[in-house]
């Protein structure tokens, strides 16, 4: 086959079919798919069962991102010390951080414990299905590794790069992103947990005994300790049958996910003819579609508020690893690890290290968290998502969906959703909002009777409830509901849901306000807060969809689509009602900045003029005191509102933005497109709209974060907005798609198919996406059969 940088770029050049099997042998292939590769590098694969589906899709996933794959099975394998050595950084790019001797400790005691290979074999394992999509998926891998040159210059000739991928590695990558808001938030924590000595009593400067002992700027980071994924967000819309012109449903979604590392997104369409057909995105090592749509449903995530964890306080005893339970004091368990790293001098030798747990789970030492290890307590985490291994059979279903109640129901059956909200629409015209992720069973009534004095403040001040751990195996162990799929997590009925014909969304605020009419309410407080503000990101996506139905309007496929594009900014609109942000700006006696804000058309398009100035002048607001009118539970979508031009650090706030963008030399009239550009690995500084997310109210959100590429710009991107869809389903079966995946298919520099989106992207296009037969004829590159 064509090597990587070598894929045929256009349409217009004959496709090409291509052959690729193994070494001749008597038995007959055990995988078989044929992969239609259309424009943009997409892959639509076709076998005849599960195995070869998987086959092609694993074989697809490391032409678009060998690179990214292999350093993820690496880090499965607790194999990162072996390759880049102990003291090299690993970061997902969204909560799990450490050295790689942190992560393979971690990693490694979770292989020691055979935690994978025990879920394998239990109620909360993989089905039949499943597990054959997960098998193929690594022998795909293997298939490309031996037919095919690695040419990314991010891996080009490691010695890792060999054709030994197992499903079993598959399964503990998928167990590691399960955890990715619970276990991996806390790796130094749990890692580097020791008891206390004389010299360190693992003390936090102040221990509050009450909410009110805490600041709000502690509180801030206490929630942002707790909740490193909070900034990993999406939007997500769905518009039913009665508000559209159509009379069906409609779906509009934008998941906000790193541009590198293993949760980023590449495109596929899985197929078996006559029993499975779906296209859609898929994060790093999943054979399955994560976020997509059939012939009949179209569905989003975003990440929920929910928590997957509790953490649990237990009395020690005089000596700092004798705990105290209902039934007597225990000991904690202290596990020993042994990690191969790799030398300065190449050669590989052995690091041992401990780790600590109860009956729980492990010890974390958290004092930033209030959960520090102290001659007095100690805690552990019980993690919901650390207990399942059934999020792929979650997807694989939800794919065979008819009806978004139909999805709904397979989502449940499945159990394993593990930290996202799912919005949907249907032919039929409904749509759906739900949370129905993996929630740890803690009620309302349960945690009033079990929160520790210190758990009370973290459930005050961040929503997570800390819990008495002496009781952690009796009356404050996690309950069951009949209608769940396992015992310890919250069923359906205790989970918030709806289905509706107007239209819902979610903007990674909690599940309370699904629209601006309809309020879920009553639910356990773990799930999330009720009766509580919205961020300007969630007001501006909802914004969107109530100006076009005013009056009596209707949402069409183009006009859902074009929100995404609108770049419009909420905050500002909010802030410029009667003047205010220009009084603000004029009480600087600042002139040129104030003309250009004020001429400012209060989007982010790259053509638009002044939103630097407005970006960062919100960075600069103080914590109280923006706002004339305070948000109101009664109209949680217009409040608050009222810039307050009469608070000097209002004031003071705009003059530090300006003076910021003046000792930067940022001209004050500099197109947006000239300051914000792409910034993943190897792209060029292509001109990108959209901007800050939640405190802009930019529903178009990107970010820079831990930028390489294209530094000398004023905003780098590399973390936002990633694969986006816009479905809308049609008269005589037809199937409108509209996608773009910002960053590219390929995360090969050298690939054809690692900027063309993001080129489309910064022109405000879009992919036409080939779903039918005809529609794929029409775009193909190049055919090519694999077998193994």
């Amino acid at each position: 086959m064509l090597p990587v940088a070598a894929v045929l770029p256009s349409s217009s050049v004959a496709a090409e079919e291509t052959v690729t099997t193994a070494a001749p042998a008597a038995r007959a292939s055990r995988y078989d798919a044929t992969i239609r590769w259309t424009e943009h590098g997409i892959p639509h694969i076709t076998a005849k069962d599960w195995p070869s589906l998987g086959f092609g899709s694993g074989y697809a996933a490391a032409e678009a991102a060998i690179c990214t794959l292999a350093d993820t099975l690496i880090t499965a394998r607790g194999q990162r010390s072996r390759w880049f050595g102990p003291n090299g950084n690993y970061d997902d790019y969204v909560s799990m951080n450490g050295t790689n001797l942190q992560i393979d400790t971690l990693v490694t005691d979770i292989h020691n414990r055979r935690v994978v290979e025990k879920l394998l074999t239990s109620k909360a394992g993989p089905g039949t299905q499943a597990r054959q999509m997960v098998a193929g998926y690594a022998a795909g891998v293997n298939k490309w590794l031996r037919a095919n040159r690695v040419t990314d210059p991010a891996c080009a000739g490691a010695g890792y790069l060999r054709p030994n991928v197992t499903a079993l590695d598959l399964w503990y990558g998928v167990y590691t992103a399960n955890v990715l808001a619970s276990t991996g938030t806390f790796v130094k924590e749990i890692v580097d947990a020791a008891p206390p000595t004389p010299d360190d009593l693992g003390l936090p400067v102040s221990l509050p005994r009450v909410a009110s002992d805490v600041t709000p700027e502690r509180a801030a980071r206490i929630r942002a300790a707790l909740r490193p994924d909070v900034a990993f967000g999406s939007n997500a819309t769905a518009i039913g049958g009665d508000k559209t012109t159509t009379g069906k449903g409609m779906l509009l979604g934008n998941p906000h996910f790193p541009w590198r590392g293993r949760y980023h997104f590449t495109q596929q369409h899985l197929t078996i003819p006559g029993v499975y057909d779906v296209a859609g995105a898929s994060l790093i090592g999943s054979p399955v579609v994560n976020i997509g749509f059939n012939n009949d449903v179209a569905w989003s995530h975003t990440v929920s508020t929910a928590y997957r964890f509790t953490p649990y306080e237990y009395k020690l005893l005089v000596d700092p690893t004798l705990y105290l339970t209902a039934s007597g004091p225990k000991r904690l368990e202290r596990r020993v690890v042994e990690v191969k790293v790799k030398r300065e001098n190449g050669s590989i030798g052995t690091v041992r290290e401990d780790l600590y747990r109860t009956d729980v789970g492990y010890v974390v030492d958290s004092a930033a968290t209030l959960m520090g290890w102290t001659p007095l307590t100690v805690w552990a985490l019980r993690d919901a998502n650390g207990e399942q291994l059934r999020t792929i059979d979650t997807f694989l279903n939800m794919g065979k969906a008819r009806t978004v109640r139909d999805l709904l129901r397979r989502q449940d059956a499945g159990g394993g959703m593990p930290w996202v909200n799912t919005t949907a629409a249907d032919r039929r015209g409904d749509v759906l909002y739900a949370d129905h992720s993996v929630v740890p069973h803690v009620t309302n009534s349960m945690k009033a009777l079990c929160r520790s004095e210190i758990g009370i403040v973290l459930d005050q001040v961040a929503g997570l409830p800390g819990l008495d751990g002496t009781f952690a195996d009796g009356r404050c162990a996690w309950g069951a509901d009949k209608d769940a799929q396992r015992p310890g997590i919250l069923g359906p009925r205790n989970l918030p849901d709806v289905v509706r014909r107007d239209w819902v969304h979610n903007a990674n605020d909690s599940y309370w306000t699904p629209n601006d009419q309809v309020r879920l309410e009553g639910f356990p407080t773990i799930i999330g807060c009720e009766q509580c503000p919205r961020t300007m990101r969630t007001r501006m996506v909802a914004q969107y969809v109530m100006d076009q139905l005013a009056d009596g309007g209707k949402e069409s496929p183009a006009s859902l689509a074009s929100h995404q594009y609108e770049n419009r900014m909420r905050a500002a609109e909010v802030m410029r009602e009667d003047g205010a942000l220009d009084a603000v700006c004029a009480a600087t006696g600042e002139k040129r900045a104030c003309e250009v804000l004020k001429r400012w058309d209060g989007r982010s398009d790259v053509d638009s003029v002044g939103t630097h100035i407005f970006e960062v002048f919100l960075t600069r607001l103080p914590d109280n005191g923006v706002w004339k009118e305070a948000f109101s539970f009664t109209d949680p979508f217009n409040t608050p509102r009222g810039l307050n031009v009469d608070n000097s650090l209002v004031v003071r706030a705009m003059q530090r933005a300006i003076d910021s963008l003046r000792r930067r030399k940022i001209p004050f009239d500099a197109p947006w497109g000239t300051l914000q550009v792409a910034g993943d690995r190897g792209a060029p500084a292509i001109p990108l709209g959209g901007g800050m997310g939640d405190e802009a109210g930019n529903a178009n959100a990107l970010a820079a974060r831990k930028t390489k590429q294209n530094k000398r710009f004023f905003r780098p991107i590399t973390y936002g907005s990633s694969h986006i869809q816009s479905i809308a389903f049609l008269s005589g079966g037809r199937v409108s798609a509209r996608t773009i995946l910002t960053y590219g298919q390929s995360e090969n520099p050298r690939s054809p198919f690692s900027t063309d989106q993001t080129r489309l992207f910064s022109q405000e296009k879009w992919v036409s996406f080939a779903w039918t037969d005809a529609e794929i004829e029409r775009d193909l590159l190049r055919t090519e059969r694999i077998r193994g």
